[in-house]
């Protein structure tokens, strides 16, 4: 009698599910309740902590940057940064207009919360072919990153990367040219280091 794969697979399956779950009961011994219970609770005492330094940094920073019109926001253990430094239509070039602001970013970093990474997030408007603008992306985030590191951030404190024209990220969806120029501009995020490592 021949049997099929897919039958045969079906009939296997109880007897795997037997074997994870005594397997999973048997290792559950090896795991004393009191050291579960103390590494939950050191885990707990790291996120609670990691969330009040970024409580501190959010208030430093919007302390600090209200005057240049930049929006905060904690997501996911990391402080997002929506700057004004944007970019004439097609360039990468840092503006001198943002550039006090960019400066002042990188001093109180590198003076108060030298513990951090920083992700520049370079964006575009939709105008162009999605390759151009990520090329056209990461040179933003790169000219970001090399000012920022000219101002006293340590290189590997400083990364960019590129987001192009990514729909979902568009502050005025498919707007361009003189348009656009909220959608030609570079994001901040923060990382402490030690989230940065344990991801």
């Amino acid at each position: 009698m021949r049997i099929s794969t897919p039958s045969l697979t079906r009939s296997l399956r109880p007897l795997v599910a037997a074997f994870a779950v005594a397997g999973l009961v048997g290792c559950a011994s090896y795991v004393k309740r009191d050291e579960f219970d103390a590494t939950v609770a050191e885990l707990r005492a790291a996120d609670q902590a990691q969330n009040q330094r970024l409580d501190q940094l959010q208030a430093t920073m919007e302390e600090r940057f209200g005057q240049y019109d930049a929006r905060f926001a904690q997501f996911e253990g990391r402080l997002h940064v929506e700057t004004t430094a944007h970019f004439a239509y097609g360039k990468a070039q840092v503006r001198e207009a943002d550039k006090p602001m960019l400066a002042d970013f990188a001093k109180t970093l590198a003076e108060h919360h030298d513990g951090v990474v920083v992700t520049v997030e370079g964006f575009t408007d939709p105008a162009g072919s999605a390759s151009y603008n990520q090329r056209l992306g990461q040179r933003r985030a790169d000219a970001v990153r090399d000012f920022l590191v000219s101002q006293g951030l340590a290189a590997d404190q400083v990364r960019a990367v590129s987001y192009g024209e990514a729909n979902n990220r568009q502050i005025r969806p498919g707007a361009w040219g003189d348009d656009g120029l909220a959608n030609r501009r570079v994001a901040l995020v923060i990382d402490f280091v030690e989230a940065v490592a344990a991801r």
